[in-house]
C-alpha cells in the first residue's frame, strides 16, 4: 500500500528528510510546500529555498506560500487529494487547526530536542548553551499547541566536547532523517496504527528564537562556562562580541583562565587578554575588530601597545 505525504520545509537542513520520503516506495509525495523565493546575497537576487529547488529538481508538485493558512489554493488542493498525512521540518510557519485536520492520519513534526525539552525554535543552540551532554530527534504529532503533540519517536544523540551549533546541526540534519526513516518503517509495518506517548507538560522547557544581540558577552552577569558555552551555542551565528574602547569587536575562541579578576576587570600583563566575569577569568584569544580579519590576542595587544593604547570595558555598555 502507498500513503500520500506532504512534506512541509524551507531550509538545507529539511532536504535529507525530503529525501528518505522521496526515496521509499511505499510513500509518494503528493506535495512539497516551502517558503517564497527570497532576495540573496550582494545582488540581492531572487534564491530558491533548498526544499524548494529539490522538489523542482525532482519533478515533485510545489507550493510556495508566505502564510499557509490564508492560501486557498493550496488548502483546496490538499482537502481534495486526500492526503495520509503531513511530516514538517523547519517549515518557519505555524499550521493552524484547519491544516492539521487535514491529513488522515494527522501532521508529524521532527524536532532536535528531546521532547518535552527545548520547545520552539532553537533547541540546539540551547543544548550547548546549557552545557547538555546529549540531545536528540522527535517525531511528535502536532497539536495547536507549540511542538506539544504526542510523541511517536525519539532517539539520544550525543553532544561532544568540540560541538558547536553548526557542527551540531550538519549531525541532527542527518539524525532527523534517520529518525524519519524509522518512523515510516514503523508507519508501514503498523499501517499507521502507531503508538503515542504523552509529554509531561511539567517537565517543558523553552528555546525561544536567537537574536543577533544575543552574543553580547556581558560579564558583570555571566560566568566563565557561561561564556564558554555562549561560544559554542552561537557559532557560527551570531557570534559572540564585546565592546572594548567603545568599539565592538568579534570573540571567536575562548577559554578558562587560572586567574582571579573582577567581573569586567581585563588585565593584559601576561601578554594575553583576560576578562573577569562572575565566576572565573576568561581569555579572549581571538578577536577581529570591525572591518579587520580575526587575530590572536596577543597579536592584538602587540598592535595597540605600539600605539600605546590601553583596553577597558564601559560597564554602561552593559546596563
Amino acid at each position: 500500500m502507498s500513503y500520500k505525504v506532504a512534506f512541509f520545509g524551507t531550509p538545507d537542513f529539511s532536504v535529507p528528510s525530503l529525501d528518505v520520503i522521496n526515496q521509499n516506495p511505499d510513500f509518494e509525495i503528493s506535495a512539497v510546500i516551502s517558503m517564497p523565493d527570497r532576495p540573496a546575497g550582494r545582488g540581492h537576487k531572487l534564491k530558491t529555498p533548498p526544499v524548494a529547488q529539490y522538489a523542482i529538481d525532482h519533478e515533485l508538485q510545489l507550493f510556495q506560500t508566505e502564510n499557509i493558512n490564508k492560501d486557498p489554493d493550496l488548502i483546496k488542493f490538499l482537502n481534495d487529494n486526500q492526503i495520509d498525512f503531513f511530516i514538517v521540518i523547519a517549515f518557519a510557519q505555524f499550521l493552524g487547526t484547519k491544516i492539521l485536520e487535514i491529513p488522515k492520519f494527522g501532521a508529524f513534526n521532527i524536532h532536535t530536542s528531546l521532547l518535552p525539552k527545548y520547545r520552539g525554535a532553537a533547541p540546539i543552540q540551547y543544548a550547548l548553551l546549557n552545557g547538555d551532554p546529549v540531545t536528540g530527534v522527535s517525531i511528535q504529532k502536532m497539536v495547536k499547541q507549540m511542538d506539544a503533540g504526542d510523541l511517536v519517536y525519539d532517539h539520544e544523540v550525543p553532544i561532544l566536547p568540540g560541538d558547536n551549533s553548526g557542527t551540531l546541526f550538519k549531525k541532527l540534519e542527518k539524525e532527523a532523517a534517520v529518525g524519519l526513516h524509522n518512523f515510516l518503517e514503523t508507519f508501514s509495518k503498523t499501517s499507521g496504527d502507531l503508538t503515542y506517548t504523552q509529554q509531561d507538560n511539567n517537565k517543558a522547557t523553552f528555546a525561544p528564537t536567537i537574536l543577533k544581540t544575543d552574543g553580547l558577552i556581558n560579564p558583570f552577569k555571566e560566568d566563565c562556562q557561561t561564556i564558554i558555552n555562549k561560544l559554542r551555542a552561537y557559532t557560527p551565528w551570531p557570534g559572540l562580541h564585546i565592546f572594548l574602547n567603545d568599539a565592538r569587536l568579534k570573540v571567536h575562541a575562548v577559554e578558562a583562565f587560572p586567574k582571579n579578576l573582577q567581573p569586567g576587570e581585563i588585565d593584559i600583563a601576561l601578554g594575553s587578554i583576560l576578562l573577569g566575569t562572575t565566576k572565573g577569568t576568561i581569555r579572549l584569544g581571538s578577536i577581529q575588530p570591525e572591518g579587520k580579519k580575526a587575530q590572536r590576542d596577543v597579536d592584538f595587544l602587540n598592535g595597540i601597545k605600539s600605539k600605546n593604547i590601553s583596553l577597558k570595558l564601559h560597564k554602561e555598555r552593559y546596563e
